[in-house]
């Protein structure tokens, strides 16, 4: 009995409806064109967080050469889609005050960031086990040769931009 491998549902509707669109729009000629605090970290995203340390020693700051100072993880593929689907619809919804997206916070290459001042918008981490908030950054990194690619990329993930 052959097992059928589990595509997330963020995938499944890229490859149905939001590739086929977005190559038509920008005139791709090949599809694949179109492709594209570390225990909590390790929760939310569903893999092993990576410490990061200092690299030289800054006195004002009180900090030290070699001391841990930030925890990153890089999502490919299955993660990477589920991810952006609990991002979109569940934790950024329970935002405090949440009035959209700036679509301002495009590099110039087809890349997107976006920063989120309280980690306990997203459901695997317990609020009354937490013991203090932090911040995160959010890279999302495309294939997109352009801002508009990109936009319009993340527009069809239900990215909810301001108007």
């Amino acid at each position: 009995m052959a097992e059928t491998a589990y595509i997330p549902r963020l995938r499944a509707e890229y490859d149905k409806s939001i590739r086929p669109k977005l190559t038509e729009q920008f005139g791709y000629r090949n599809l694949m064109q179109a492709e594209t605090a570390a225990a909590d970290l390790s929760l939310i995203a569903g893999q092993k967080a990576v410490v990061t340390y200092s690299r030289v020693a800054i006195a004002t700051y009180k900090l030290r050469e070699n001391q841990p100072i930030g925890c990153k993880v890089t999502l490919r593929k299955a993660k990477m889609y589920e991810f952006i689907d609990r991002l979109v619809n569940v934790a950024l919804p329970r935002v405090r005050d949440f009035r959209g997206l700036n679509t301002k916070s495009f590099d110039g290459r087809g890349n997107y960031s976006l920063g989120i001042k309280e980690h306990i918008i997203f459901p695997e981490i317990d609020f009354d086990k937490a013991g203090e908030t932090w911040g995160m950054d959010i890279t999302v990194c495309t294939t997109a040769r352009s801002d508009d690619e990109a936009r319009a990329l993340l527009t069809a993930f239900n990215f909810p931009f301001r108007q």
